[in-house]
């Protein structure tokens, strides 16, 4: 299969890829779009033999659920039953993130194929808030399945480049639409009630979603720090569970070169012969980093939006440059730091 990497660049290459994109996704193919998480590769969600070729081009296992893009808010509760009792906290979470990188777990509809949840009696939704991927999404119509464009387990996309080396000949189309802003993926969260359960950190973090709720009408006067504990909680599936949401396997993420956390780069220096790479947090005054192969810094100066940002691109980079280990500098877990952490330590699990 030839593969096709359209730019988007100008306003007639735009609308031109746009209507391109249309077409593909109308005749079951998938498409891989830029989402302003990571890129994705799309499909119709409500048509299963569209969404297998997904599992198909990305030899991703079929127990992995996948996250349906909404075109509108209307199409919500076309795709899922909100329970009477999250009716409110659902409002307030999709008025304030969408479109943006929150995703949602609720309880499906039967109109929702069973091989896009894995079975599971829930659905992940979210809107993409990337201009590409809304006028693709809107020109459609249909709500798209779009988990990241690479195949399974290794490292996300965040350009059009990073899909074409890792899906060329098994997709037909993918539109460039420059670097992706947050670099990592989605939030996920499972709505319980009048409480949420993280399932997988990103760029929206639970103090942002916390703001969000005692601000609003959802949390009862007088909140305190033990109430706020309870409106979040964390679970990774246990051992031989499948997953509840994309994201949650203990491997993924992973370059093809072993990644090992390490606290920082003082602490050790590679072995003679040895070819390590380093993936520095921040740029430490009057180190010497000649003992490594390749470097790549997140953040010269220790911003972990701009980490965040680049992480998979330069995960990427160490990846491609023939090195024995790549040994990854850990990050404060603070905020977004949660996320590339999650990250990190997935790309470090022994596959």
């Amino acid at each position: 299969m030839e593969t096709v990497l359209f730019s988007t660049d100008t306003p007639e290459l735009f609308d031109a890829a746009v209507a391109r994109a249309a077409e593909v996704l109308a005749s079951g193919e998938p498409v891989a779009l830029p989402t302003e998480t990571v890129y994705g590769l799309a499909a119709d969600a409500l048509r299963p033999e569209a969404v297998a070729k997904i599992f198909e081009a990305k030899e991703r296992p079929f127990f992995d659920p996948l996250i349906v893009h909404l075109p509108t808010p209307g199409w919500l509760e076309e795709l899922v039953e909100i329970p009477t009792e999250s009716q409110a906290l659902v409002a307030v979470l999709t008025e304030r993130f969408w479109p943006g990188p929150l995703t949602l777990v609720l309880p499906r509809r039967a109109v929702v194929p069973d091989i896009v949840t894995a079975g599971l009696g829930t659905v992940a939704v979210r809107m993409s808030a990337h201009p590409v991927f809304r006028a693709v999404i809107e020109r459609y119509g249909k709500p798209l399945a779009a988990p990241s464009a690479n195949r399974f387990g290794r490292i996300s996309p965040t350009t059009g480049e990073h899909v074409y080396a890792e899906l060329a000949g098994r997709i037909p189309l993918i539109l460039e639409g420059g670097p992706a802003q947050h670099g990592v993926e989605s939030t996920i969260v499972a709505v319980e009630g009048d409480r949420l359960r993280m399932l997988r950190a990103g760029p929206i973090t639970a103090h942002d979603l916390a703001e969000v709720w005692m601000e609003s009408q959802v949390a009862p006067d007088g909140v305190t720090q033990a109430d706020m504990r309870a409106f979040f909680s964390t679970l990774a599936p246990r051992p031989g569970q499948s997953p509840e949401a994309p994201g949650q396997l203990a491997s993924h993420y992973a370059p093809g070169t072993r990644l090992f956390l390490i606290d920082s780069a003082t602490e050790l220096t590679p072995g003679s012969g040895v070819r390590a790479g380093l993936l520095a947090w921040k740029r430490a005054a009057a180190h010497d980093y000649g003992r490594f192969a390749q470097v790549e810094w997140l953040s010269e100066k220790g911003d972990v939006r701009a980490a965040a940002a680049g992480l998979f691109a330069k995960l990427r980079r160490l990846d491609e440059a023939g090195l024995d280990v790549i040994l990854a500098e850990k990050l404060p877990e603070t905020g977004l730091g949660v996320a590339i952490m999650d990250r990190l330590r997935k790309a470090a699990h022994p596959k």
